[in-house]
């Protein structure tokens, strides 16, 4: 299918979501993929991988870009060759990135699942606060957020338990505040979320 969803949070700054419901052959209509993407491709065993890459692949020409014009660093985060931030994710059936001129950003998609329950206490410590282990939707917005933050800082030896915090929200609010709190670094962070067919969906900008 055409994208689910396009959002623009701010000036420059442009959030697109795809649902994956088209067959692996489908999906590599109109994209050339670089010898290094047939590789990638190729050693994916999982179906559900494979098209999640290529429907990523599919949001990028979306969004102008060819397939070579994206390349990742040693630590595996995601560039644009013409210098824009972007951040790439897909969870079974839905893919996303966002893409901005200036500002640093992240993006993370999830199923919302009762088992994140059980890991809660790998990745909570504050917002212990104000959630618990049974609240399951706000426990995958505050992973996705972690998530997100994560993709902007990618610092080796970063916790999303000790390092990333969520400010308090309500499923209403749609949006928070979050913080890097990183040896001697701190960082704020606009933090936005959305839900859609059982999945959470978060992205966080840089302030």
């Amino acid at each position: 299918m055409p994208l689910y969803k396009t959002i623009t949070p701010c000036r420059g700054t442009k959030v697109l979501i795809w649902k994956i419901e088209e067959p692996k052959g489908r999906l590599m209509d109109g994209i050339e993929l670089t010898a290094n993407c047939k590789l990638r491709l190729g050693n994916m065993k999982s179906e559900i991988h494979q098209r999640g890459f290529l429907s990523v692949r599919q949001l990028l020409k979306a969004a102008g870009y060819k397939t070579s014009d994206l390349y990742y660093d040693t630590n595996g985060k995601p560039h644009l060759k013409d210098g824009k931030e972007i951040s790439i994710t897909h969870s079974f059936i839905f893919s996303g990135i966002i893409i901005s001129d200036t500002l640093k950003v992240g993006i993370d998609i999830e199923k919302q699942r009762e088992k994140i329950s059980v890991i809660a206490h790998k990745f909570v410590d504050y917002e212990y606060n104000f959630l618990s282990d049974a609240d399951v939707r706000p426990l995958t917005v505050v992973w996705c957020i972690k998530e997100s933050l994560y993709k902007i800082f990618a610092t080796e030896g970063m916790s999303f338990k000790q390092h990333a915090k969520v400010i308090p929200f309500k499923l209403m609010d749609k949006k928070t505040v979050s913080w890097i709190f990183y040896n001697e670094t701190v960082k704020k962070y606009k933090a936005v979320f959305l839900e859609f067919d059982g999945f959470t969906c978060a992205y966080a900008i840089e302030l």
